[in-house]
């Protein structure tokens, strides 16, 4: 089993930039693919970006596509998004999830996913 604690939020202008973080519990977190999910008041929960267990495979929404990057440090057991350029919309509580098992190929599928975090705020002001 993983814990997932998601960190990083908060309040941020148009423009700006913020790098959420997400830290595993267990000693196999390299055995775990991760992404990144949100959901904006109102609205259904979205994929945002996935990164297999060895890196080596990455995968985004079209719509951070070149203003957001996900990374992973398996010796320290972390998850990072780097967000940049954020607009209004990116607004939303971001969670970050783990999936179990050494995939090729990331994906976005949310139901893949065993694991979830508890969720940190982003809001971004216009």
């Amino acid at each position: 089993q993983v814990q997932l604690v998601a960190s990083g939020g908060g309040l941020v202008q148009a423009g700006g930039s913020l790098r959420l973080s997400c830290a595993a519990s267990g000693r196999t977190f390299s055995r775990y693919d991760m992404g990144w999910f949100r959901q904006a008041p109102g609205k259904e929960r979205e994929f945002v970006a996935a990164i297999t267990w060895s890196g080596g495979s990455t995968d985004y929404a079209d719509s951070v596509k070149g203003r957001f990057a996900i990374s992973r440090d398996n010796a320290k057991n972390t998850v990072s998004l780097q967000m940049n350029s954020l607009k209004p919309e990116d607004t939303a509580v971001y969670y970050c999830a783990s999936r179990a098992g050494n995939w090729a190929i990331a994906t976005r599928v949310e139901n893949e996913y065993n694991y979830w975090g508890q969720g940190t705020q982003v809001t971004v002001s216009s």
